[in-house]
């Protein structure tokens, strides 16, 4: 970025805020914001040692370990308050050391794969013919008994490849962003998560106990995106949940080449999981810190990302991105030295892709409980699947003001999603007012999942999802070996990191509180006459 180009852009900034000032917070301060994120910020930097250095991080291992020891001395070097890590009980740490895979019959060849997390290592080298069998139901496994015994079996359909018809990269135009400013109505069925369970968890477990039992020596399962991606996603992580063999995924045209070779003659294959458990420590570890605000009685506001990710790659976009945005944020605040009325808190979560499991500790301690479903059926879901009433508010539950979650890779901010709140959309447009020249000015009533802020917000809290351009994040890096600091875009990073820290003070300096939602109540089902298809479980 030019000087000239910059001086223009604080110039815009200027005229913005000016013109569409937000009540709270005086122009002079938004624009001292932009000025020392945009000129002396250390976002880039910090984006760089996190995915560089530190690289993945899944939870509980020795690289998070290193992740949160580095991000409590950073929050405590920029003078931040209260900089301490919040545990939870989440089971067991794991690591990939090396890993290789290679056809070795009829010819030798080196393969694209990964561990899958949570599995157990290869007893060295493992060398043995394949076996496909693959799997769609429980109810498949009886074809293949007795036909496994000393194979490595490929379990997954190699489905034919599909054609990239959309651009892999991309950022929202207009007319784009005005298709999200819709409401989609809530939709209700009370045993709709227990289905999904049942056909991610327990068949996985199923499939595996067959297996293990028949004597296959390890797993073999297909990428679900092609172009050579891999992601290893596993989510036994529980002590005693472990499963027996050892599992890969392979890139998906790598498994489809071994799939024709199969049906011609042999295959053989040679593989090596050198992959180890870390029980040492069995709790996981939120990041916290703050900017004390000046009256005790007014609460807080809070900024989110989660600091876990998978290992295919560096974490860099999924979530390293949105944890150095939050970091930044805090920096520029601290830099500034800002007095707020509320306290500003930041947190860096843990357990984010094993569902949710850091911020949901958080909301089970200062936030809010739900009840342990009755039905045992249901209590096997993972609890951030409950939805058991009635929700019973802790003390703590009106001390959260606003919550705002970065969690969609390094794209530019381009809004925020309301979550169904319509009472605050009028405020958080005024509070992003002073960005619209540079394309953050859409606030749409609409609800998005699959991130921390989800449960807050459907527990009634005013907690948000900034909007994102997309860029590459869910055609090619989302979780994959792609997931390096090349696919982040740095102009993007400096203005979300200066459009966080602004709404964040403007929430923190607010005469009026940010409107809340409901406390929801037990729902109707919306189908009251659905039947529910076996045939399709």
């Amino acid at each position: 970025m030019g000087d000239i180009h910059k001086a223009s852009l604080l110039a815009t900034l200027v005229a913005a805020c000016f013109g569409a000032q937000a009540a709270d917070v005086d122009a002079n301060t938004i624009n001292r914001i932009a000025d020392e994120g945009y000129n002396r910020g250390q976002v880039v930097s910090l984006a760089a040692h996190l995915s560089d250095r530190i690289g993945g991080r899944m939870t509980n291992s020795p690289a998070m370990r290193q992740a949160e020891k580095w991000t409590q001395q950073m929050f405590s070097t920029w003078g931040l308050q209260n900089v301490h890590l919040e545990g939870y009980d989440f089971g067991r740490g794991w690591w990939i050391e090396s890993a290789s895979v290679r056809m070795t019959a009829p010819r030798p060849l080196a393969l694209s794969a990964i561990p899958v997390a949570w599995t157990p290592p290869t007893k060295g080298t493992v060398s043995a013919p394949i076996a496909v069998a693959p799997i769609r139901h429980v109810r498949d496994l009886a074809q293949y008994k007795g036909k496994l015994r000393g194979k490595i079996v490929l379990v997954s359909y190699p489905d034919a490849p599909k054609d990239d018809t959309a651009a892999t990269f991309k950022r929202f135009d207009e007319a784009e962003l005005g298709k999200l400013s819709t409401y989609d109505q809530p939709h209700y069925d009370p045993d709709g998560s227990f289905d999904m369970y049942k056909k991610y968890f327990e068949q996985a477990r199923e499939i595996d106990r067959f297996m293990a039992a028949e004597g296959a020596l390890a797993l073999v399962k297909m990428s679900y995106r092609g172009g050579g991606l891999v992601q290893g996603e596993g989510y036994f992580h529980r002590k005693g949940e472990t499963v027996s063999l050892p599992e890969i995924e392979m890139a998906a045209e790598d498994y489809r080449r071994l799939a024709r070779l199969a049906k011609v003659g042999e295959v053989e294959l040679e593989m090596n999981n050198n992959v180890h458990f870390d029980d040492r420590d069995m709790n996981a570890y939120n990041v916290l810190a703050e900017i004390p605000g000046s009256d005790p009685q007014a609460g807080y506001v809070m900024a989110g990302a989660h600091l876990d990710s998978w290992v295919a790659g560096d974490g860099a976009a999924d979530n390293g991105a949105g944890s150095v945005v939050v970091m930044e944020a805090a920096r520029i605040l601290a830099q500034l030295g800002v007095k707020p009325k509320r306290t500003i808190r930041f947190a860096l979560w843990s357990g984010e892709e094993q569902g949710l499991l850091g911020s949901l500790a958080y909301i089970q301690k200062h936030i809010a409980t739900r009840p342990r479903p009755s039905d045992a059926a249901h209590a096997k879901l993972p609890e951030f699947m409950w939805e058991t009433y009635p929700i019973t508010p802790l003390p703590g539950y009106n001390e959260m003001a606003a919550y705002f979650n970065l969690d969609n890779g390094s794209g530019k901010i381009r809004g925020i999603y309301a979550e169904g709140n319509f009472a605050a959309m009028p405020v958080l447009r005024s509070w992003l007012a002073p960005f619209s020249s540079l394309g953050a000015d859409k606030v749409v009533a609409k609800k998005t999942g699959g991130t921390d802020h989800e449960i807050m917000a459907g527990m009634g809290l005013p907690a948000f999802q900034f909007i994102q351009d997309p860029l590459d994040y869910g055609s090619r890096v989302h979780h994959s070996n792609l997931d390096t600091f090349d696919h982040l875009r740095t102009e993007d990073l400096r203005q979300a990191a200066v459009i966080m820290a602004t709404v964040l003070l403007q929430a923190a300096e607010s005469d009026t509180p940010m409107p809340r939602n409901v406390l929801p109540k037990q729902p109707t089902p919306t189908d009251p006459f659905l039947y529910r298809d076996p045939a399709k479980d």
